[in-house]
């Protein structure tokens, strides 16, 4: 299917940050019925902006995902419109068990998380939502969030955060799972999209060549983490210190990566850990 000529509008927050870049892009689709795509933080202004450009026509609230960049705002968006809000789910839907067993033991994570985020209807995986305007098919991508979505449009796709072209995603467990991530890569891979429309930075006109270039970074980062791991046993703090080039107030980040690929790598038997696996736990090679 064609998608129509018409370009989605694009308003962006006013959240810039080392994890959202410029800020969060929030899309709207179509004339007589609007679909708003991420409404974004909830900013006043920003929703009270994207209410204004919808018309009075805004039909449905899609959310990516429950991160308050992207889903904070879709409750304020609902009373002002009348719209409902549609998602895969709650904050901690689409946990795996492995990632729900970890989130009991202590494992952390959960940045950004919009715990208060409920919408008014639950999509399935492959579901269509259809109007006299467009048609958007709702993919499940999980990787950088248990619940994550992905919209397709004709040969467009809105991909949230699991593809962007500025950086590569952040991958925190228990919500985000880097096995999952890899799944997803192929699976948005294998949609063939002309575009991808993540929802922070600038579109993505080679999908194909980015797609890969994401996949291939993680597993050369897994490499330097088996590399380094050879040398010494060490945590997932110790592991971002040696291998990340970064400032010291983006290490956290680099921490909860470098834990998803320890949890991967420690499903297949490649490294190992004594008791429960905790932000503390260190790892070796076996």
């Amino acid at each position: 299917m064609t998608p129509p000529a018409k370009e989605p509008l694009q308003i962006l927050a006013p959240n810039p940050s080392p994890l959202t870049g410029p800020g969060t892009t929030t899309f709207l689709l179509g004339d007589s019925h609007v679909a708003v795509i991420d409404p974004g933080p909830d900013d006043p202004a920003h929703i009270d902006a994207v209410a204004r450009a919808g018309r009075g026509r805004i039909s449905h609230i899609l959310i990516t995902h429950a991160h308050r960049d992207h889903s904070a705002g879709a409750a304020r968006l609902s009373r002002l419109t009348g719209a409902p809000v549609l998602a895969f789910g709650d904050a901690l839907a689409g946990r795996s068990p492995l990632m729900s067993r970890l989130a009991l033991e202590g494992l952390g994570g959960g940045e950004g998380l919009d715990h208060a985020f409920a919408p008014d209807r639950h999509l399935r995986d492959q579901e269509v939502i259809t109007t006299p305007d467009w048609s958007l098919t709702a993919w499940h991508t999980p990787g950088h969030a248990a619940g994550h979505l992905s919209f397709q449009w004709g040969d467009r796709i809105f991909c949230g955060d699991l593809v962007m072209g500025w950086s590569s995603t952040l991958i925190s467990p228990p919500d985000g799972d880097l096995a999952e991530y890899f799944r997803s890569l192929e699976r948005l891979a294998a949609l063939s999209p002309r575009v991808l429309l993540p929802t922070h930075g600038p579109a993505i006109t080679a999908p194909q060549d980015r797609i890969a270039e994401l996949a291939r970074h993680r597993r050369d980062r897994t490499s330097q983490i088996l590399a380094a791991l050879r040398v010494r046993p060490d945590s997932a703090a110790g592991l971002a210190r040696r291998i990340y080039a970064v400032p010291e107030p983006v290490l956290p980040i680099a921490t909860r990566n470098v834990l998803a690929h320890l949890i991967a790598l420690s499903q297949i038997r490649a490294v190992d850990f004594p008791g429960v696996l905790t932000i503390e736990t260190v790892f070796s090679t076996g």
